[in-house]
């Protein structure tokens, strides 16, 4: 119903249009009163569409697919020929033997094959139909534009959901030896390591599929994973978490800070041999997020290519989500750092829109 509209709309501005053209030519050459020359001009440029309509119909509708597709071929160079030769002698045709001795009542000698009437049919009939085909051409270039950004819209999100589901399964796993350890020894903490476990669980499976979460709830699953880490450790790791936040209520993506502290366990404190540190710090004011990342390892210990990966794939997911951000890795002889910092107001809604 749309595309019908439309064409109608099309042909009716067209109409408009070629009658007021007609209209002010008839005005120099009869002497008749303005409403017949509407009544006559209008008469003139129907019985004119019919060649048109013919033309421009068996091009858009049959020889530009078929041209697009197979490429401007012999077959479809003729076809298209002979169509335009067969509306132009039909063009003419209604001119010399029904709009002028008819409709005018002109029985001039004008002949069939005068010499500037061809070309005059040319342009007529060629202005409307390559009006028409420029038209729809347009409209298929914003339909393929739209489809390239739909599938350019999924292929983000899709990625971005695969970054978001790279947890580490060994925290998994090691908490929940943690947790079966506790339970041996009846020990008061079990009831509370298993809730901070269900929390995180809860938070990964429902809160991470939304686009932004509260940086008050992405730093309690900070706060939870740290409790549940320091399990394994028996005192053995000295942890620093110091908090700096403006307003709890800004958004943030979810599970964009996690990986940070989750490298700097898995990557500095479980590979360290002796006691190790993590010190870890967020600042949030005016809308710009600080965050520190600072882990002890080994003596000359290069980061693994586990954790070059994770950082990686955090830094891919700040691409794709903020305009303006700064991220930089630090790797001493027996210090690892992580400095990022973002402006929160510059979450690119535009790179991956809300479906």
């Amino acid at each position: 119903m749309k595309r019908v509209l439309l064409h109608t709309a099309f042909w009716l501005v067209y109409i408009v249009q070629d009658v007021l053209l007609v209209f002010l030519v008839n005005t120099t050459r009869a002497q008749q009163t303005t409403g017949t020359n509407v009544l006559l001009s209008v008469e003139h440029v129907i019985v004119l569409l019919v060649p048109k309509l013919l033309f421009t119909y068996f091009i858009l509708s049959i020889a530009l697919n078929r041209i697009i597709s197979e490429g401007f071929g012999k077959k479809w160079s003729l076809y298209s020929l002979f169509a335009l030769f067969a509306s132009l002698f039909l063009y003419r045709g209604l001119l010399v033997f029904l709009i002028n001795p008819v409709i005018y009542g002109w029985h001039d000698d004008t002949s069939f094959f005068y010499a500037l009437g061809f070309p005059v049919a040319l342009m007529d009939i060629g202005f409307v139909s390559g009006a028409a085909i420029a038209i729809k051409q347009f409209r298929q270039q914003l339909t393929r534009s739209r489809v390239e950004q739909l599938l350019i819209k999924e292929k983000l999100e899709t990625e971005l959901k695969y970054l978001r589901n790279q947890t580490n399964p060994h925290f998994l796993f090691n908490t929940l030896n943690n947790i079966y350890a506790l339970a041996r020894k009846r020990s008061d903490e079990t009831p509370d390591a298993v809730m901070k476990l269900s929390k995180m669980l809860r938070f990964m499976l429902y809160d991470a599929a939304k686009p932004l979460v509260t940086i008050g709830d992405e730093v309690r699953l900070l706060e939870d994973y740290i409790d549940l880490e320091k399990i394994r450790y028996n005192g053995k790791l000295t942890i620093s978490f110091a908090k700096d936040i403006e307003d709890e209520q800004q958004f943030i993506s979810p599970l964009l800070l996690l990986p940070f502290l989750e490298n700097a366990f898995k990557h500095g404190a479980s590979e360290s041999r002796f006691a190790s540190f993590i010190h870890l710090e967020i600042n949030l004011s005016d809308g710009i997020l600080r965050l520190s990342v600072k882990n002890s390892k080994e003596k000359n210990g290069d980061v693994c290519k586990a954790a070059a990966i994770g950082l990686n794939n955090v830094k891919r997911q700040l691409e794709l989500l903020y305009t303006d951000y700064d991220m930089k890795v630090i790797n001493e002889t027996s210090l690892f750092i992580v400095l990022l910092t973002i402006n929160l107001k510059s979450y690119a809604k535009n790179k991956v829109p809300d479906s």
